[in-house]
């Protein structure tokens, strides 16, 4: 359902901009196989994806591009990537030409997988982000020694994002291409109704209140608004001893489209599992973020919880968008899934002194077994810069290089005047690192612990949490223990 809402609401960017869900979180549906494209290049025909026909006339060395792992494969992307290739070959086909494979995102994970288990694998693969990635974890090339040989220039990107694809004992395995920078959205009618001053916009700004005083911006001082800005159907805030918590009309705070790791992650880059890749563990970040969120949905009442979120008052999780929710951190892509909601955007809050602005993020990636790793390397740092505009274009997508995003904060801006949305360009340097969706053993098991223990967390008020804790990080042990 959730994925149904997202692709919905956003349709196919023709310009630069931050409306398409990163790779991880959309699901290309099924397209109409009379749509296909009557150029560019295509191996191993997916049933039911549209495929394009043969490239001929070709020199250079055959690069072949594996789509569908995350986005890329409905009609409108197949065309926008058909003209991206013939773009890229018409320059370029006599060193090198690229040939599309695309496969259905049902099946990619398996199809890729098997053409590993051969040997006959693709040579560049994206666009794909963390969770994709991580799926294939230890079969990526290590870039790094292709960036020192080729003296790849890497001053175009904020040493943020280079840091983020130096995933622990894999190294480099990819470049910045597309990302979804995260910030605090809020709903300015509910805050002007409450007569409250709006949250700071710059990171590491106090909040500064309408008479003058000003607090740092933490998570607690988000509560104490949170709070007030929880209000329930006779009119009483959260703050009030009369305030009714069954019958709640708004709420001040959510994070909405965000799993607990991701949700705890924006309280302190962490992750389940020690340093030494086998043991499993709540760390000290995780466990007071737990108790945070836990308390704000079931103690406090200023954060839905599951039941509530997933009600028609509250637009069926999309909680944000009903207007009833006052503060929301969200990614870019997020501005294909609401209307009519007076907002803006500031900065996430920080957490012992840290500010942590989780970051979703596609790249591109190239097997260590490939066979072409020199040539796919050159045609992979042609793609990511000469042709990053284009790439950006196919994809809708805010492109990870500093030289492109004033263009595309521009575009933007056309699209949603009065919103200030360099935040999201200064949230950048904040990545969670490690990332929210960085991998585990087992991680599809592992994935599908943590997700069943978010739905009881949500669904029941009357646990004992750290109790239940222990046992996620037991049920975890387990499945690292299983791979």
């Amino acid at each position: 359902m959730v994925i149904s809402m997202l692709l919905a609401a956003c349709g196919p960017a023709a310009t630069p901009m931050a409306t398409t869900a990163p790779a991880d979180t959309e699901a290309a549906p099924a397209p109409d196989a009379t749509e296909t494209p009557a150029e560019a290049v295509a191996n191993t025909p997916t049933p039911g994806v549209p495929q394009p026909t043969a490239a001929t006339g070709f020199t250079g060395k055959k690069i072949t591009w594996f789509i569908g792992l995350g986005a890329g494969g409905n009609p409108e992307e197949v065309a926008r990537e058909t003209a991206f290739v013939n773009k890229f070959n018409a320059k370029y086909g006599d060193k090198y030409y690229l040939v599309m494979q695309v496969v259905a995102n049902a099946t990619a994970v398996d199809v890729l997988k098997t053409q590993i288990a051969s040997g006959d694998v693709p040579d560049i693969v994206g666009p794909v982000g963390v969770k994709g990635m991580f799926q294939f974890e230890g079969a990526w090339l290590d870039l790094t020694d292709q960036i020192a040989k080729n003296k790849t220039d890497l001053s175009d990107f904020d040493p943020a994002l280079i840091n983020f694809y130096k995933m622990g004992p894999q190294g480099q395995i990819g470049l910045p291409f597309a990302i979804y920078p995260n910030a605090l959205w809020y709903n300015k009618d509910l805050f002007d109704e409450a007569g409250l001053a709006y949250p700071p916009h710059k990171f590491g700004e106090p909040y500064v209140a309408k008479d003058g005083t000003s607090s740092p911006w933490t998570f607690d001082e988000v509560q104490k608004l949170a709070m007030v800005l929880t209000v329930d159907k006779q009119g009483n805030d959260a703050t009030s001893p009369d305030f009714d918590n069954a019958n709640i009309a708004q709420w001040g705070y959510d994070s909405s489209w965000m799993d607990v790791r991701g949700q705890w992650n924006s309280m302190g880059a962490s992750t389940f599992v020690a340093p030494d890749g086998k043991t499993a563990v709540i760390t000290p970040e995780y466990r007071a973020a737990a108790h945070w969120y836990y308390d704000g949905m079931w103690k406090y009442h200023f954060i839905p919880t599951g039941s509530e979120s997933a009600s028609d008052y509250l637009a069926q999780t999309n909680t944000f968008a009903s207007g009833k929710v006052a503060m929301d951190p969200m990614h870019t892509w997020y501005t294909c899934c609401f209307q009519k909601v007076n907002w803006d955007i500031a900065a996430i809050p920080s957490q012992n002194g840290k500010i942590t602005a989780n970051l979703n993020a596609d790249t591109f990636g190239i097997l260590k077994t490939g066979k072409n790793q020199d040539d796919s390397y050159q045609v992979l740092s042609l793609m990511l810069g000469e042709f990053a505009p284009d790439l950006a274009t196919v994809y809708g997508a805010f492109p990870a290089r500093k030289s492109l995003q004033t263009d595309a904060i521009a575009k933007m801006q056309t699209q949603f005047p009065g919103v200030d949305l360099q935040v999201f360009i200064d949230a950048i340097k904040y990545a969670d690192n490690p990332n929210y969706e960085s991998g585990l053993p087992n991680f599809l098991k592992s994935y599908d612990i943590y997700s069943k223990f978010g739905s009881l967390y949500n669904s029941k008020g009357d646990l004992d949490l750290d109790k239940e804790l222990d046992k996620l990080a037991q049920d975890l042990q387990a499945s690292f223990d299983s791979k």
